[in-house]
C-alpha cells in the first residue's frame, strides 16, 4: 500500500512538472516570436509596416471586433474558426465624466452603461477596451446579451449597421528611433529590448445610421497582435 501511494505521488509530481515545463516552453516560444521583430533594422521596418497595416484596417472599419476576427484568422493566432470573445473585467468601473457625456450628447440624467473588456482570440488578448454606451439606443436583446454574456460589443450591436468616427489614433511604441527616415537605421538598437504590453491606442465614437452617437470607446492593442513570425523575404 505504501509503495502504491508513493508511486501515485511520483506520477502526479512528474505530471505537474511536465505541465509547468510545457507552459514555460510555450511562453518561451511566444516571447521568442515577438522578439524576432527587434532582431534587425529590417525586421523593425517590417514591424512598423505591420502595425500601420493593422492601424489602417482598424481606422477604415466600423467594428474593431470584426477587424480583429480577420486579423486573428489571417495571421493564424488561434485555431481555425476562432472568433473574438470579450473577457469582462469587473470591479474597475469608470463612471462617465463630462467629456464622455459631451461625446454621447446626453445630459447628466441619462443612463450611461460601462463595460471594460479584454478582446481575446484563442488564448491571446489582442486588445483591452473601455466602452461607455447608451442602453436606450440599443434593443432589449442587445442589452441582455451585453449584461449577461461575454459577447464582444461590436458583434452584439452589429445589426445596427453603425458607423465609427475616429477621434485619435496613437502609436504607443515605435520599432524605429525618431528621425530614422533621414538619419538612417541604427544597426544595433538597444532602446527597446522587448515589446511593450500595448502598441496602439484608438479613441472613437460609434454612431447610428442617422448620426446619433451611442458609444464612446478607448481601445489599446497589445503586443500579441505581433505574435506571429516575421515575414520572410522572398526572392523573385
Amino acid at each position: 500500500m505504501l509503495l502504491s501511494s508513493l508511486k501515485c505521488i511520483r506520477i502526479a509530481a512528474l505530471a505537474a512538472a511536465g505541465m509547468v515545463l510545457g507552459t514555460q516552453i510555450a511562453f518561451s516560444q511566444e516571447s521568442s516570436i515577438r522578439s524576432q521583430w527587434l532582431n534587425t533594422p529590417g525586421s523593425r521596418v517590417e514591424a512598423l509596416a505591420v502595425l500601420q497595416t493593422l492601424n489602417s484596417d482598424l481606422l477604415s472599419n466600423a467594428s474593431a471586433t470584426l477587424t480583429l476576427d480577420r486579423w486573428c484568422a489571417a495571421h493564424k493566432l488561434a485555431p481555425e474558426g476562432s472568433k473574438i470573445v470579450a473577457q469582462r473585467v469587473r470591479g474597475q468601473d469608470k463612471p462617465a465624466d463630462e467629456h464622455i457625456r459631451e461625446l454621447l450628447t446626453v445630459g447628466p440624467g441619462e443612463l450611461i452603461a460601462y463595460r471594460r473588456v479584454r478582446l481575446v482570440c484563442g488564448d491571446r488578448v489582442l486588445s483591452e477596451a473601455d466602452n461607455w454606451y447608451l442602453p436606450a439606443k440599443l434593443t432589449a436583446e442587445m442589452n441582455q446579451a451585453l449584461d449577461t454574456s461575454d459577447i464582444a460589443f461590436g458583434r452584439a450591436v452589429q445589426a445596427l449597421n453603425f458607423t465609427r468616427t475616429n477621434l485619435s489614433a496613437k502609436l504607443l511604441w515605435s520599432p524605429l528611433s525618431e528621425g530614422w527616415d533621414m538619419d538612417g537605421l541604427v544597426a544595433h538598437e538597444i532602446s527597446s529590448p522587448s515589446l511593450p504590453p500595448f502598441l496602439l491606442e484608438h479613441r472613437a465614437v460609434l454612431k447610428l445610421q442617422d448620426g446619433t452617437p451611442f458609444s464612446a470607446v478607448v481601445e489599446r492593442y497589445t503586443d500579441k497582435v505581433l505574435d506571429f513570425p516575421v515575414p520572410r523575404l522572398l526572392s523573385q
